[in-house]
């Protein structure tokens, strides 16, 4: 039984979900493997279905009934991880823009006593391959508007690279996670630092897919830039 469990949310993502599961299966150390599927038409869940023949009790599947947030599909991945054993438990991309190799760097950070290992663009430099400097430039200025914000120190505030100690999740009242998009990664950062976790950022090198198509859109935008002053509102008034 391994003591690491790495949640990978999908939605249409047949060109790289077979691909992302070996790949996790091929590191060194022993990880589960979770995706929670929304539906997608593609086939991606059925995928996974044949590969659990393959990976018996290593690929569990969590299939939901529609798309409904990046935000929702983690929690759903959070709760079901709970409910076993899993002392780490990471969330990761299926497009490879995560790499797999990156996944012992971050469970080595929180055994070495970090409760949060976040997989950082910004920590060192720039380091994202692929992007146009337009995406680049709105990313890390997310960041940057963030920490001015809310006065956390984490220069990549919504990377969605991450090992969790099963504590912190334990800690967040995860029914009151509010946002879905890059809002979710902001807020449950934000959550674990108010509680006084200890968070760490580690680098790695970020690539944006070459295969399937991004899910960003202009309302995962918005709702990170209002989403982070009422955060920072309610913490005024919540312990």
């Amino acid at each position: 039984m391994s003591d690491a469990i790495v949640i990978i949310p999908t939605y249409n993502e047949i060109e790289n979900v077979e691909s992302i599961i070996k790949a996790v299966f091929e590191q060194q150390k022993d990880f589960h493997v979770l995706i929670v599927d929304d539906n997608s038409p593609d086939g991606t869940a059925e995928t996974v279905k044949n590969l659990q023949h393959q990976f018996k009790d290593q690929l569990f599947l969590l299939e939901r009934t529609e798309k409904s947030g990046l935000g929702t599909a983690y929690i759903a991945g959070f709760e079901w991880a709970l409910k076993r054993s899993y002392q780490y438990i990471f969330e990761m991309d299926a497009d490879f823009s995560h790499n797999p190799t990156d996944l012992t760097r971050l469970y080595n950070a929180c055994v070495a006593g970090a409760d949060i290992a976040v997989g950082s663009r910004y920590v060192k430099g720039i380091t994202v391959v692929n992007w146009p400097l337009s995406r680049i430039l709105l990313s890390y200025g997310a960041s940057r508007y963030v920490r001015l914000i809310t006065g956390m120190t984490v220069k990549d505030s919504t990377a969605g690279f991450i090992c969790y100690k099963k504590e912190v999740l334990e800690a967040i009242n995860l029914n009151k996670i509010k946002f879905v998009g890059y809002a979710f990664q902001i807020e449950m950062k934000f959550k674990a630092y108010k509680k006084g976790f200890k968070i760490v950022e580690i680098p790695v090198i970020f690539k944006d897919r070459t295969k399937g198509k991004s899910k960003m859109s202009g309302g995962i935008i918005t709702e990170a830039i209002f989403g982070v002053i009422s955060l920072k509102i309610k913490s005024l008034f919540t312990k």
